[in-house]
């Protein structure tokens, strides 16, 4: 029995048929879309715009007023990063160790996945020494070469506990440290400060047992005699 043609379908009229059906939510949806795309093209041209500007700013820059000025009034871009490094060093050269110290912190805040955290911290730390807190920095040295292995700032951040160890007198301790760094960091430039530092670092000497008392000759015991052979008999 020969099969059935299939029914014929109106193509133009079933595509009519559901424009007009869906062409309100349709419009909507391509509007919301446009006006999506117009407005991530807007952003992206603002961001662009400011980034541009703020580069420029900080290019222009030459004193910590200018630096604040930049990272002020472009928060969160690459400039206003580079411009809390800039800035904090400007205060060290013055001298004003607790500002920068405190513009660091507020970097490493800003920026927790900047690609300079380390290097920050490591200004943080010389900072803590330039005020006398060597324990605070001893600790922060330590973090640093724990949390960031991979740096290259961590060789020089056990180097640093070498020189700080070295003055509270922890000669073994700095030792260690020493030969840990030529140990990880054989191929850092470090390494070879770490091993005139080894060479200088001599190991501790075992205590010597006290001296033996002196007996005063007169109390001393006199030698006793050699005993004498007896005479050999005379020949005839």
């Amino acid at each position: 029995m020969p099969a059935a043609p299939p029914p014929s379908r109106d193509v133009a009229l079933e595509t009519r048929f559901f424009w007009e059906r869906y062409k309100k939510p349709i419009l909507i949806l391509l509007v919301v879309a446009l006006v999506g795309a117009l407005g991530f093209a807007g952003y992206r041209f603002y961001q662009d715009r400011r980034t541009a500007s703020a580069s420029a700013l900080l290019a222009a820059a030459k004193n910590a007023h200018d630096y604040e000025q930049v990272i002020a009034g472009y928060s969160g871009t690459p400039a206003a990063a580079d411009a809390c490094l800039l800035l904090a060093e400007a205060q060290r050269k013055e001298g004003k160790f607790a500002e920068a110290y405190a513009t660091l912190q507020r970097f490493i805040d800003k920026y927790p996945k900047h690609e300079l955290q380390s290097t920050a911290r490591m200004g943080m730390a010389a900072n803590l020494e330039s005020m006398g807190k060597n324990d605070e920095a001893l600790s922060m040295y330590r973090q640093i070469a724990a949390n960031y292995p991979n740096s290259y700032n961590a060789p020089l951040a056990l180097l640093s506990q070498v020189y700080l160890l070295k003055a509270k007198n922890q000669t073994e301790e700095a030792r260690r440290v020493c030969e840990t760094l030529l140990t990880q960091y054989r191929t850092s430039f470090w390494a070879g400060e770490a091993l005139q530092e080894l060479r200088l670092l001599k190991p501790s000497e075992p205590a010597k047992p006290p001296p033996m008392p002196t007996v005063p000759p007169f109390l001393a015991r006199p030698p006793e005699p050699l005993p004498q052979s007896a005479p050999s008999p005379k020949q005839p």
